[in-house]
């Protein structure tokens, strides 16, 4: 496995039998409550990951407690990243979760430098900070406080209804610093749900997971993807979806068409074949030159979204630009409203709270920060 700057010698007594010999490893566990799942615990050396300047995210640095992700989506787009550890993109992804149980002190240590300059951290940008380990580990408790505590404004995204058990943490770190809340959500068919995302709540729990976080006064803005064409697309699918988006409370919505990097492209192009052999040719044709789909495709379903918006109210921006459909590289692809912490300045310090909601950048394959979506 990759774990190279990692390694231990082969006869230190610490490591346990079977497990990988690396450096910072405690120890690799499988617990009853969370059966076919093996938490691999390690000593992070640093909490926050740095974006280049280039990358075109609203953001400077993430956060990731975790790696690997139990929602098992077979489009996850940060599938590739597991290559890293030399563990496969499929199975591995899904069952082999590393866990940086150090995380939160290492954080507070980083945020108390005097070269911190507060800027806005992400969490949500490769895999779930509250997939299921975080119902063990609980680590978001501690990271929220310390970026609350040191005045840095941050945000979430995620699939995972725990973050409700935080909401009262959140809306506490909300008085200090500035938060954005996004949730993601796309599937309104079970059988395709339980087939595509066979770890991660329903669609009707990450509606309620909406409903809970505007109820605690805070903004929440839910990306509609990823819409998968032939599947998710139907003009019905998308008006129940944004209807019932709308009804839950959510501030904002971005819809989002599937991409298909390197590592999910295999595991959902195997399914898809297995599953609807009858899409494959559509699916050659859309992604034949790349992970995004082409323009065409991004515009036919921006007509087709762009009157529901409207129907169910969703159709503006504060400052009144419209909402559309967009991928990773486009300008009308923003943030939706909520998602992003809304900027401050702080005259004290001088210091900007956030960066403006932009269009989301094409990035980088990096092991440990990619796009949102």
């Amino acid at each position: 496995m990759r774990w190279d700057a990692q390694r231990l010698d082969l006869d230190d007594g610490t490591t346990l039998p079977g497990m990988p010999s690396v450096r910072g490893l405690l120890r690799s566990v499988e617990v009853p409550e969370f059966p076919g799942l093996t938490f691999h615990e390690v000593r992070a050396k640093s909490a926050l990951n740095a974006v280049p300047a280039d990358s075109g995210m609203p953001f400077g640095h993430t956060i990731n407690p975790y790696r690997g992700c139990s929602h098992a989506c077979a489009y996850c787009f940060a599938r590739g990243t597991h290559q890293w550890l030399e563990l496969d993109t499929g199975r591995d992804f899904d069952t082999q979760i590393v866990v940086k149980t150090n995380l939160v002190d290492v954080l507070r240590r980083e945020l108390a430098r005097p070269s911190w300059k507060r800027e806005h951290v992400a969490l949500g940008t490769n895999t779930d900070p509250y997939q299921r380990a975080e119902g063990r580990y609980r680590l978001m408790p501690g990271v929220i406080g310390a970026l609350a505590g040191s005045g840095t404004p941050f945000s979430i995204l995620t699939k995972g209804t725990l973050l409700r058990r935080d909401v009262p943490l959140l809306a506490a770190a909300a008085r200090d610093v500035p938060v954005g809340l996004g949730v993601s959500m796309a599937i309104w068919d079970e059988e395709l749900h339980a087939a595509l995302e066979p770890g991660a709540p329903s669609p009707r729990a990450r509606l309620d997971l909406v409903r809970a976080v505007a109820d605690a006064g805070l903004p929440c803005g839910v990306f509609l993807a990823p819409v998968l064409p032939g599947l998710t697309d139907h003009r019905a699918h998308l008006d129940a979806a944004i209807g019932a988006i709308a009804a839950a409370g959510a501030t904002g919505v971005t819809v989002v068409p599937l991409h298909l990097r390197p590592g999910a492209r295999e595991w959902f192009t195997a399914w898809l074949q297995r599953e609807h052999p009858q899409l494959v040719p559509r699916y050659r044709q859309l992604y034949g030159r790349g992970a995004y789909v082409p323009a065409e495709y991004r515009r036919w379903l921006a007509d087709r979204v762009a009157p529901l918006l409207a129907a169910h109210r969703l159709d503006r921006q504060a400052g009144g630009e419209a909402r559309g459909a967009g991928v990773p590289g486009d300008d009308e692809a923003a943030f939706p409203a909520g998602s992003l912490p809304e900027r401050r300045e702080d005259p004290a310090a001088g210091l900007p709270g956030a960066a403006p909601a932009r269009a989301v950048a094409e990035a980088a394959d990096l092991p440990e920060q990619l796009t949102l979506l």
